[in-house]
């Protein structure tokens, strides 16, 4: 008997995350040059890291090798004043990935279920699973959530209540008054944890504020990034904002260091930088009208996103995929979702999105 075998089930049965495909992969195996590529795969900002940001992490370097504070007094000073909080009811995270997986690691053990839905962010599973607690996944309502559906899935040992707004992968929007009447319906001892990762590209209209929900709900957690709209990607900054009695108990079995001194000071700056955001969501408005006006030209049918991502239908996505990488354009295929003849394709920069337009139109040639 091996030592893997050892691992418990529950572990030895998950699959593994899989991420966008890096360029420097890609050049490798189709021996292009790097600069050719166009990726659009990662949800990432294609106008890379705000110039408040790139200058705190360029000074902040100089201190790198010394350990960061622990406690993110800074940041979490930023946050509280920003959204009106207090420090105490902030846990900050490796990417709000990290936020989730301690979310999990704090409330779901063997015996207890998480609730979330079909075509959602596959971390959900993930973490679910890496605790041994049981998923419940609750069928889609257009590619979205059926929140009365998930009301009633909750049961006895229920947890965790994961829900995506802007949904990932497919885009889909809850407004807050579906939000609202849902967090009434959950009994108090299980936690929701609303992710929204994608918030920052919501339109004016779209906006609500699920923050001011904490003091009617405390078994309520809003996620948050600064990975996406805020260009931090790459540095891995996220947030939750919650009870404090619920994120002090995040913050006892969060790692000690999980975020670095260079990006603690990269995202207390973009969280000033409100100008950069709203550049962000300009361009991200533009891009989409121009992905999705392509996809109405072609005759493909694509799922309304209110995120900065759309997904299309192609057919057989494996061949259309495989097409896109030797033209050097890198988007997400999403058959790991339950959606294989769907594509996911972030949205880039002008050009980007031109590059990747015209390959489609030759993969699908």
């Amino acid at each position: 008997m091996s030592v893997a075998s050892r691992a418990p089930a529950y572990i030895r049965s998950i699959s593994p995350y899989q991420p966008g495909k890096p360029i420097s992969e890609l050049a490798r195996e189709m021996g292009l040059p790097e600069a050719s590529i166009v990726k659009l795969a990662s949800n990432e900002n294609p106008l890379g890291m705000g110039p408040r940001a790139r200058d705190a992490a360029q000074a902040a370097l100089s201190e790198a090798f010394r350990y960061p504070d622990g406690g993110a007094f800074a940041l979490k000073a930023a946050l509280a004043r920003k959204f009106g909080v207090k420090a105490d009811q902030l846990v900050i995270g490796n990417g709000s990935n990290d936020v989730l997986e301690i979310a999990a690691q704090t409330f779901l053990s063997p015996g207890t279920s998480a609730v979330f839905s079909r075509y959602s962010f596959a971390v959900y599973p993930l973490a679910t699973n890496a605790r041994g607690a049981r998923c419940i996944e609750v069928p889609a309502k257009g590619f979205g959530h059926d929140l009365d559906a998930m009301a009633a899935a909750i049961e006895a040992d229920t947890r965790i209540v994961f829900i995506a707004n802007p949904n990932n992968p497919t885009g889909t929007f809850l407004s807050g008054a579906e939000l609202e009447a849902f967090l009434a319906k959950v009994p108090e001892d299980v936690l929701v944890v609303l992710d929204e990762a994608y918030t920052e590209f919501l339109r004016p209209e779209q906006r609500y504020d699920s923050i001011a929900w904490l003091a009617r709900f405390p078994n309520l957690l809003v996620s948050r990034t600064l990975c996406k709209a805020y260009g931090l990607a790459g540095l891995r900054v996220g947030y939750a904002i919650a009870h404090p009695d619920v994120a002090d108990l995040m913050n006892r079995v969060r790692q000690p260091f999980n975020v670095s001194s260079v990006a603690l000071a990269a995202a207390e700056a973009a969280l000033t930088d409100d100008e950069f955001v709203a550049r962000s969501a300009d361009v991200n408005r533009r891009g989409m009208a121009q992905l999705t006006a392509a996809f109405a030209e072609l005759g493909l049918e694509w799922i309304p996103s209110s995120g900065n991502f759309v997904t299309v239908k192609v057919g057989d996505a494996v061949a259309v995929n495989r097409s896109l990488l030797e033209q050097g354009v890198i988007v997400r295929p999403i058959a790991g979702y339950g959606m294989p003849e769907w594509l996911r394709v972030s949205v880039g920069l002008p050009e980007e999105n031109a590059r990747f337009i015209e390959a489609l139109r030759q993969a699908l040639a």
